[in-house]
């Protein structure tokens, strides 16, 4: 099975519901799996065997995906936000190429071999020709470039049977009411943009695209066509919050937010739960060499105040485990590197396969479940502290510190130390209005964990560095520490 068979069974299913809303564009469910069948018929045409996208959000997207697949070529959205070396390097590294977007875009890829640019308008108006093959459930579905917190960012692969089973495990087929509309605006080339699209068509639910995030047009835009769901990454919550709460209006429609991609504040949890209490929300945490999400905290967790540290308990398709450095399980509460298994875990990059032979992938993130079985992370494995022999975590430290009432936002890393080896360091984000000396700070550590996990220094500063999908930047901030570049304290 592959994922336009997917999009055929919704097309076979509800031909005339609307499947896509973009710039005022309604495309029924029929009408996009036509489209889709015309873009495998242009790229058909040629040899490429990659078929990639600089580009924001738009009609194009879901027809791209879909008429890949028929075509049997590897999707690859590509971050339009990188440099032109980046850019220009990962297209070398999966070149020969079909590079699709506006003029603009394809004037920065131009003159590089074996790249073939294609402009969005002709993918739009492609006419379909004879009925495609199709991609075999092994065939790569999509490269995604990972978003390289920690180091270079690698192309990881996705094969059809990873996020078809990912897509069947975790929705229903056409179990959404004709009422039901997603905002989409998360970027194409992030996995939250790729499964959000994938599972809405399964499910037959309305898509409302939002081509680049801005807080006061995705509450606009929610309001103009009754959204009832949403995902968002940390810092898309915090600015639609600040908009809500400057004009005094409400998403009435809304029903269901899910969050991810980096820690979320709990200060802004407990805002939008304030602001917004008719809504479920959903914590869902993922990594893109599992196909999107693996665990998931509920509406229920959120209402009640329970386990709003953690990301729920896994997903009942996968299975999680917590080892030590040796690769071996640890107990309940111990804290180590998260491996998860499961059929829509790929664990595989076009250089290299990382998931083992019984099928376990490290993820390289920390983390921890509890005796309850729900799983806390604690940030990337390469960001734990080693003071004397003993691992740190800077995520648990991060938590207690944005538990203190003049704090906004924390960043813990480890700096080196002749004695220890490694000592922690915190960096604060004070509330407005509000501030605290640093002993004050790591008082209040040394009172809710051991002196060991007491950062050295606190450091305060205005922001704290997070990419496009709202990952903290640790690597950023230790290393402007290690440098000794001025700091304000």
């Amino acid at each position: 099975m592959n994922l336009a068979m997917l999009a055929e069974m919704a097309a076979g299913a509800c031909p005339d519901r609307v499947a896509l809303v973009t710039a005022g564009e309604a495309v029924t469910y029929a009408e996009l799996f036509e489209r889709s069948r015309g873009v495998a018929s242009l790229l058909e045409r040629h040899d490429a065997r990659h078929v990639a996208l600089l580009d924001e959000n738009s009609a194009a997207v879901p027809a791209l995906v879909y008429g890949s697949a028929l075509a049997g070529r590897a999707f690859v959205p590509l971050n339009y936000r990188l440099d032109d070396a980046r850019l220009r390097s990962a297209l070398a590294g999966i070149a020969p190429v079909l590079v699709v977007g506006r003029s603009e875009a394809l004037g920065r890829v131009a003159g590089i071999p074996g790249v073939t640019p294609v402009l969005r308008e002709e993918v739009e108006r492609a006419a379909p020709a004879a009925p495609s093959t199709g991609a075999a459930p092994d065939d790569i579905a999509a490269l995604l470039f990972t978003s390289g917190t920690s180091g270079a960012p690698k192309a990881a692969v996705l094969r059809h049977r990873h996020l078809v089973s990912y897509v069947i495990s975790t929705v229903e087929f056409m179990a959404a009411g004709e009422d039901e509309a997603i905002l989409v605006s998360v970027p194409p080339y992030h996995i939250a943009g790729i499964s959000s699209m994938l599972t809405s068509v399964y499910a037959g639910r309305r898509m409302v695209q939002l081509p680049a995030f801005g807080a006061e047009e995705w509450v606009a835009l929610a309001r103009d066509e009754a959204v009832t769901h949403a995902m968002v990454v940390p810092t898309m919550l915090g600015r639609v919050l600040d908009v809500l709460e400057r004009d005094g209006e409400r998403l009435p429609a809304l029903r269901h937010l899910s969050y991810g991609g980096g820690r979320m504040p709990a200060q802004v949890v407990e805002r939008a739960l304030a602001l917004l209490p008719h809504v479920g929300f959903v914590n869902a945490y993922g990594l893109t060499e599992t196909s999107s999400t693996i665990a998931v905290l509920g509406p229920e967790e959120h209402r009640l105040g329970r386990k709003l540290g953690s990301v729920g308990r896994p997903l009942p398709s996968v299975e999680v485990e917590i080892r030590d450095r040796a690769g071996a399980a640890l107990p309940p509460g111990e804290p180590g590197e998260i491996w998860v298994r499961g059929e829509q875990v790929s664990g595989e990059y076009l250089s290299h396969r990382a998931v083992a032979a019984d099928g376990w992938f490290p993820t390289r993130d920390g983390g921890r479940l509890d005796e309850d079985g729900f799983l806390y992370v604690d940030g990337r494995a390469d960001d734990v502290i080693v003071r004397g022999g003993e691992n740190l975590s800077p995520g648990e430290i991060e938590e207690v510190l944005a538990a203190h009432p003049a704090v906004a936002d924390a960043a813990v890393v480890g700096v080196p130390d002749q004695e220890w080896g490694e000592c922690p360091v915190a960096l604060v984000v004070f509330a407005p209005g509000r501030s605290a000396d640093g002993e004050e700070l790591r008082s209040w550590v040394r009172a809710r964990l051991r002196s060991s996990k007491t950062p050295v220094r606190v450091h305060v500063r205005d922001e704290l560095p997070y990419n496009e999908t709202g990952k903290l930047l640790r690597r950023v901030l230790r290393e402007e520490l290690v440098r000794g570049e001025r700091v304000r304290v």
